[in-house]
């Protein structure tokens, strides 16, 4: 059972974001509109090159969008500075990718508490062991990343990404390099997060199984929303996904 409630966390609204590649523009968002709400787990699938990386990295602050408006709270990101951004990044937002992006030269621990140091905030050292017994690396805290396995390591991104108290995660296939089994355990995870803290998870992933623990699927194609889903479970889901590519296939050979 999810905590939501009518608090809009991230807003995107008219997205697009245009590419010039060899010569050309490419659209990879078409004036995109999505909500989503505080307390709620999203999961974003389509097809390679539908625009899911590309709506993450816009909703997160990490892309400036072509046109178009994301507003994180009531924070509208095109209206910051590049200081003020980086800023917002490091305290409101939380980013899980399937590469890990940990420090190798740190250590668990040091990995975990970054976030903290590189914006001059106090540990909260009750809410940090609450994490570490989350994520269950009490007895890896001394540890540098290579002596990790990947679902450990992956675990350690989780921690960090919550160690601020984000208001959202966003997640770029946060599952893709893991074992069936490791996987479940970080998705469970942040389903936690989500129903006992509240937290917002938007996650993009390829898998219609990691969608299933989502509240919501939002489905794009050709850099537009096609399907805006409450949770379907995972074999609708596949359905979806099979239907899109044949749609695709079809108006490719048309």
């Amino acid at each position: 059972m999810n905590t939501q409630t009518n608090d809009a966390v991230v807003r995107v609204e008219e997205l697009t974001r245009t590419y010039a590649t060899g010569g050309q523009s490419v659209t990879a968002l078409a004036a995109v509109n999505a909500t989503f709400w505080r307390g709620t787990f999203t999961a974003v699938m389509g097809p390679s090159g539908s625009g899911k990386s590309t709506l993450l990295q816009a909703a997160a602050g990490l892309d400036r969008p072509t046109s178009g408006h994301v507003w994180i709270g009531d924070e509208e990101l095109s209206q910051l500075s590049e200081t003020k951004l980086t800023k917002l990044r490091r305290t409101r937002i939380g980013f899980i990718f399937q590469a890990f992006n940990l420090i190798g030269a740190l250590t668990v621990e040091e990995n975990i508490l970054l976030p903290l140091r590189l914006s001059g905030i106090r540990p909260d050292r009750a809410w940090i062991a609450e994490v570490i017994d989350r994520v269950g690396l009490g007895d890896r805290l001394g540890h540098r990343p290579a002596a990790l396995s990947g679902g450990q390591q992956q675990r350690v991104a989780i921690a960090r990404a919550l160690a601020t108290r984000p208001e959202v995660i966003f997640c770029d296939e946060p599952t893709g390099a893991l074992d069936t089994q490791t996987a479940a355990d970080v998705l469970t995870l942040l389903r936690s997060v989500v129903d006992d803290q509240g937290q917002t998870v938007v996650m993009v992933t390829h898998d219609p199984v990691a969608a299933s623990y989502a509240d919501r699927v939002v489905v794009l194609a050709d850099g537009r929303i096609r399907q805006d889903m409450a949770q379907p479970g995972a074999e609708r889901i596949a359905e979806q996904l099979a239907a899109l590519g044949r749609r695709s296939h079809v108006a490719q050979g048309a």
